[in-house]
């Protein structure tokens, strides 16, 4: 299979990419650790408000026509204060933070250099912009979860190799409705970051 990657700069093209992005959001954080019960029309809200923002950069993979897989980011600053709060108690300055929002790629699809190359597109307009550093954050989920998979996939080996860790303290909590409950409930998310 060929999957070409790009950034969409055209804001035609990113609006128009809304309503396959959304789906994507959805399939692939259904899955562990996020276990999200998303709607469409979320998502479409998020992904409009997040296309707005000054600074953002969004990167797909195309199979032909299809979009099979996304990368999002934008200066920290722009980020809603539940993202940028953390950072300020840790005592960080997020005018210097470039923020790297969901990567999300079919599982047919893993594996294939995809996700370097998300990472690649979005440090370089970090750079770009001027960020010192980059930082995204990961949900925390107990080894006894009820709805762990016996063999999850792991991404900690592959974030560290493109030298991002885990910053120590560095946490927040954001809500969502988890697959099977009534009410959203808080997530711890845990900090990672590099310096540029």
């Amino acid at each position: 299979m060929t999957v070409s990657v790009r950034t969409l700069t055209d804001t035609q093209e990113r609006h128009a990419a809304i309503p396959a992005l959304s789906d994507l959001r959805i399939r692939v954080f259904r899955n562990w650790p996020y276990l999200y019960d998303g709607t469409a029309d979320y998502e479409a809200e998020y992904l409009a408000e997040f296309i707005r923002e000054p600074g953002s950069v969004l990167v797909v993979a195309q199979d032909g026509d299809a979009i099979v897989g996304a990368a999002t980011a934008s200066p920290m600053a722009g980020q809603k204060p539940e993202f940028q709060e953390p950072l300020r108690r840790h005592g960080l300055d997020v005018a210097r933070i470039f923020y790297f929002g969901e990567s999300v790629l079919l599982p047919a699809y893993q594996g294939q250099g995809i996700g370097h190359r998300f990472f690649d597109a979005r440090e370089a307009a970090a750079r770009a912009a001027g960020a010192a550093s980059t930082a995204f954050c990961a949900v925390v989920r107990p080894d006894d979860h009820p709805m762990r998979p016996d063999a999850p996939r792991d991404l900690h080996p592959f974030w560290r190799a493109r030298g991002y860790a885990p910053v120590p303290g560095l946490t927040g909590t954001l809500e969502w409705l988890d697959l099977g409950d009534a009410d959203e409930s808080e997530h711890l998310m845990q900090f990672w970051m590099r310096d540029l």
